[in-house]
């Protein structure tokens, strides 16, 4: 018979990061891709009632967020707010970045929405426990995963 009171084996060895810089994080990102899509396709048709604008930043979004995730370990946003992507594995500590095709995975559904809104106590939405990731604090990157 199990202990309720042990901690669950499926609990990470780390604490993830706050909802609220998480929020702060995509709206930081939803901005930067609407202001490159403004950029490219110029503030008439951005401003223009009915234009496909919106569907241009989600796109922009996702590659944005995409690229840098699997190079530097999170979006333009979670960089910005000290955030980091990481993979969670049975040990805790994979400093590795998530492959393109897996950040890609994850990143498509957050702009479905519904998956990140649907978590576990440990603050993981259904996007991470599919992508096997975790967004964690700059500091508790340092800490948990960058340690000897």
């Amino acid at each position: 018979m199990t202990d309720p009171t042990a901690p669950s084996s499926r609990a990470l060895p780390f604490e993830t990061a706050s909802w609220a810089r998480r929020v702060l994080a995509l709206v930081i990102d939803w901005f930067a891709s609407w202001f490159v899509v403004a950029l490219i396709l110029g503030w008439d048709h951005v401003a223009r009632t009915g234009s496909n604008a919106s569907w241009w930043t989600l796109a922009v979004f996702v590659v944005e967020s995409t690229a840098l995730t699997s190079l530097a370990g999170g979006s333009f946003g979670k960089l910005a707010t000290r955030l980091r992507t990481v993979r969670t594995t049975p040990g805790g500590r994979d400093p590795r970045p998530l492959d393109p095709l897996r950040a890609l995975a994850r990143q498509i559904m957050v702009a479905v929405v519904i998956p990140p809104l649907i978590f576990r106590p440990d603050g993981r939405g259904l996007h991470d426990l599919a992508a096997g990731t975790a967004t964690v604090t700059l500091q508790t990157y340092r800490s948990a995963f960058l340690r000897p």
